[in-house]
């Protein structure tokens, strides 16, 4: 039925936006009151999405034993088709200074269940899982613009702390996938409710800043592979919100073309969890988290020359009691993440792309040639804390982007993982077609 609505709302969302594409300025209704407020509206509205096809051939194992015993599965490789993301944006302005807007995605193409008879069961009945996937509600906030350096939004809110999670649309960067170094260490996309103060300064906005109050991350869902990327996921119906934090991010342009940001986040990970257990005042472990970010935008006039880059680290205090705490006295059902968590991780890389397809008939049309590198370590172990060495990776990718036109790109990629000598690199092929538009007329 969720499913049935949803695809009802962007059904008719769409038939509005293609009437107000292609049918004649006098065909829209009878100029009535009726027919001049469905035309007001209509201008109000923003319809918008993005969405991403990817196939890739893997040179190496997926078995899950591929690190601990690298030479039984030194040859192996597979491939795997996705859908990675499918984004629908609508959003409205009231008037007033009043805004809203809202972005669902469907990550892997969504959800699936059923339920099938067992024959071989006695006939029973049972509820089968088809596929994996998610369906979220990305965003969802009401804004007050009071004035351009001042603007306070209440919902679900996208933090925008590191570059992927500041621009995370699939224009935004060369390779077929979103990169990999944040998207391991980070919530991604990171969105949570909350509020945010947001403004930007200057006649030619030279500079935005944004400051926002969110539930703290949890620090049971953090792991040894993926630090605090999951620390904002909830097996809930709802948030947990015993603990509170503060996310800021800054950007600053300095001259045309150029953006430099930095961003950050402080939080306590531990008493953030369900029921409240407690376990950070009867043990004393807060588990202070903190992330910096800096990255960089550089797309030179005719956007001929573009450059990208990233620096993160985060650091998690207690985090061998964490590790503990959350294998040995949490119950053995309750849907946390079980393996250890270091003390930091870290994430940089840079990105270089360049138009080699020059046309003054149709200057939109480009072909960009790029490379990118890049270095991630999910896991720094603290002092008391065993190794894991296969979590630190560098990686190298490089390519093509086709752009036939601004809001379209057909994407090819060679990349390489190069872990340290005890393991197998990891290479791979990958193609990709990716769209991002705003669909109404303004």
């Amino acid at each position: 039925m969720k499913k049935a609505i949803i695809t009802l709302l962007f059904a008719a969302a769409s038939i509005i936006v293609v009437d107000a594409q292609v049918m004649p300025e006098e065909e829209t209704g009878p100029k009535t009151k009726a027919g001049k407020w469905f035309k007001e509206a209509l201008g109000r509205l923003t319809v918008g999405g993005y969405g991403e096809v990817a196939f890739s051939q893997n040179f190496y194992s997926d078995n899950m034993y591929r690190y601990s015993n690298a030479d039984a599965h030194k040859h192996e490789r597979h491939g795997r088709v996705d859908i990675p993301h499918a984004v629908i944006f609508l959003g409205y302005d009231f008037g007033k200074g009043w805004s809203m807007q809202t972005e669902v995605e469907f990550e892997h193409t969504g959800t699936g269940s059923a339920v099938e008879r067992e024959f071989e069961e006695a006939g029973e009945w049972e509820k089968e899982i088809e596929k994996g996937g998610e369906v979220a509600l990305e965003q969802f906030w009401i804004q007050k613009s009071i004035f351009q350096e001042l603007n306070i939004r209440v919902g679900q809110i996208v933090v925008p702390v590191g570059a992927l999670n500041n621009a995370h649309e699939p224009l935004n960067y060369f390779t077929v996938y979103r990169p990999e170094g944040e998207y391991t260490i980070m919530p991604s996309t990171w969105h949570d409710t909350g509020i945010s103060i947001w403004g930007e300064i200057g006649k030619k906005k030279w500079m935005r800043y944004e400051v926002l109050l969110i539930p703290s991350l949890d620090g049971f869902m953090f792991d040894r592979d993926h630090f605090v990327k999951y620390g904002s996921y909830s097996p809930y119906e709802f948030r947990v919100s015993n603990k509170y934090a503060v996310a800021a991010r800054l950007d600053f342009k300095p001259v045309t073309g150029l953006r430099l940001s930095a961003s950050g986040y402080y939080g306590q990970a531990m008493g953030n969890t369900y029921p409240n257990e407690e376990f950070a005042d009867k043990y004393n472990v807060p588990g202070h988290t903190v992330i910096g970010a800096f990255d960089f935008v550089y797309k030179s006039p005719g956007n001929n020359i573009i450059a990208r880059g990233n620096a993160d680290y985060g650091y998690l205090s207690d985090a061998w009691t964490i590790s503990y705490l959350k294998r040995n006295r949490a119950a053995n059902n309750a849907p946390y993440k079980k393996s250890t968590v270091g003390k930091g991780a870290m994430a940089f890389g840079a990105e270089f792309g360049g138009n080699v397809l020059y046309s003054k008939k149709d200057p939109e049309q480009k072909l960009y040639l790029f490379g990118r590198y890049e270095y991630y370590n999910s896991y720094i172990p603290a002092a008391n804390q065993n190794a894991a060495p296969w979590t630190g990776r560098h990686r190298i990718a490089f390519g093509l982007n086709y752009v036939p036109l601004p809001y379209i790109a057909v994407k090819a990629e060679y990349s390489h993982r190069f872990l340290k000598s005890d393991y197998n690199n990891e290479p791979s092929i990958s193609f990709g077609i990716v769209y991002m538009a705003f669909f109404n007329r303004k």
